[in-house]
């Protein structure tokens, strides 16, 4: 089900129970990650490493991440460089396997989120959006909004 290059590892104890409370119904709380880190997953790779990383630093300093961990991210990012994206890239797989998903396990929950910290407690108390999977298939960039819950469902 998953394609090659995803990896779906159990959440966190934290982040299994805030995510648990927005969608009862799930029995799991996985983290989707090519290699280990999900940028491929929403957002291409600038052709030169240095730039890659320069956004994921900038990034890190104004969501204020703490600056000891940043090569802990950075580290993880690249991990995730070696994985060869599937054809049409890594956001229409990743639609594939939503709909796939919502056709074989009904209603799933999504979040994206920055960084290894645990999932802010504001990406759980905002309202969550319900979308069709035919919606995500059709717009595979465009879906999933970073700390806003996504319920897709057939």
């Amino acid at each position: 089900m998953l394609p090659a290059g995803l990896v779906a590892q159990p959440a966190d104890r934290v982040d299994h129970h805030r995510l648990r409370a927005l969608h009862p119904a799930a029995r799991s709380v996985l983290r989707l990650t090519v290699g280990a880190c999900s940028c491929d997953l929403v957002r291409e790779r600038h052709a030169d490493r240095r730039e890659d990383e320069r956004h994921l630093r900038d990034r890190w300093r104004r969501a204020g991440g703490p600056r000891d961990s940043l090569l802990t991210v950075i580290e993880r990012h690249r991990q995730g460089a070696g994985v060869p994206a599937p054809a049409g890239g890594w956001p229409r797989a990743l639609a594939a396997f939503v709909a796939e998903h919502a056709r074989n396990a009904g209603d799933t929950l999504y979040v994206l989120r920055f960084g290894a910290a645990h999932l802010p407690a504001a990406a759980t108390d905002g309202p969550t959006r319900r979308l069709h999977a035919a919606l995500v298939v059709a717009r595979p960039h465009g879906w999933l909004d970073e700390h806003a819950p996504v319920l897709v469902g057939r």
